[in-house]
């Protein structure tokens, strides 16, 4: 009678007789002669007999690299450093060495473009330094300042968004069914200088998010120190890493006074 043929047992089998192979080849005495003479083994395991010859070496041996296993990993000549300066150490984000430079181009060039990191909190540093001399403030966000020569320097109109209706006492929004209506403001540089005490040293303008202004605007701006000379522009331009300044007229395309 014939013996029925099973796959399972003739996998078996050859499975038997690999690892048979495979525990001939796998002998002391073999992998001893192949560590000895500096070979790597042919052999089922030949990956991990090559893993355990590079391992198997006196400990402190100095190789190839020039270095000890025990020195760990081979460090680059040129390490990576970090640099920063004595502000850093002692809080920087108080004592700032450049105040004295801030507060002379600020009386030098009169219209500033500065730039602040963007968690903010610095510039408050410098406006309080300026304070300080004596200087007033007239915060200003240049996206709803509209034509800035027309609303700091001329009478201009404003629409006003709410209208007080007749049957009610409450503010509505313009919804398109009341009249347009127009109210007319004074000119906002005219009217707070009009206002300073007699012992202040000047107006300085600050205008948020001055980023959007066209160049056209950013030159007015530049330039309104020289129409109301107790006016001086500080304008925030965009953001950097570090509280940095420039004169507004370079940022705007206009020869400076020196240049001039």
């Amino acid at each position: 009678m014939a013996t029925p043929f099973h796959f399972g047992s003739c996998s078996a089998m050859a499975m038997a007789q690999t690892r048979g192979q495979a525990a001939e080849s796998f002998r002391p005495d073999r992998l001893a002669v192949a560590v000895e003479s500096n070979q790597a083994p042919t052999s089922f395991y030949g990956d991990q007999l090559l893993l355990l010859r590079r391992s198997v070496r006196a400990p402190g041996c100095v190789q190839k690299t020039g270095r000890r296993r025990s020195e760990g990993p081979l460090r680059r000549k040129g390490g990576v450093g970090i640099k920063c300066a004595l502000q850093d150490l002692i809080g920087g984000d108080l004592l700032k060495f450049d105040l004295g430079q801030w507060l002379d181009d600020v009386e030098k060039h009169k219209a500033l473009a500065i730039y602040s990191p963007h968690e903010g909190g610095y510039e408050g540093r410098y406006l309080t330094r300026l304070r300080y001399q004596g200087y007033y403030f007239l915060d200003l966000s240049a996206r709803g300042l509209g034509d800035p020569e027309a609303t700091l320097t001329k009478i201009h109109p404003v629409c006003p968004s709410t209208l007080l209706t007749p049957y009610s006492n409450l503010t509505q929004a313009h919804l398109g069914r009341q009249p347009i209506a127009r109210w007319y403001y004074p000119p906002e540089i005219d009217y707070r200088l009009s206002l300073l005490p007699p012992d202040s040293k000047g107006l300085i303008l600050w205008v948020i998010e001055a980023k959007v202004l066209s160049k056209a605007e950013l030159q007015f701006l530049a330039l309104l120190p020289s129409i109301r000379p107790k006016v001086k522009v500080i304008a925030e331009c965009g953001n950097w890493r570090k509280f940095v300044w420039k004169p507004l007229k370079e940022i705007a395309g206009l020869p400076l006074d020196d240049e001039a």
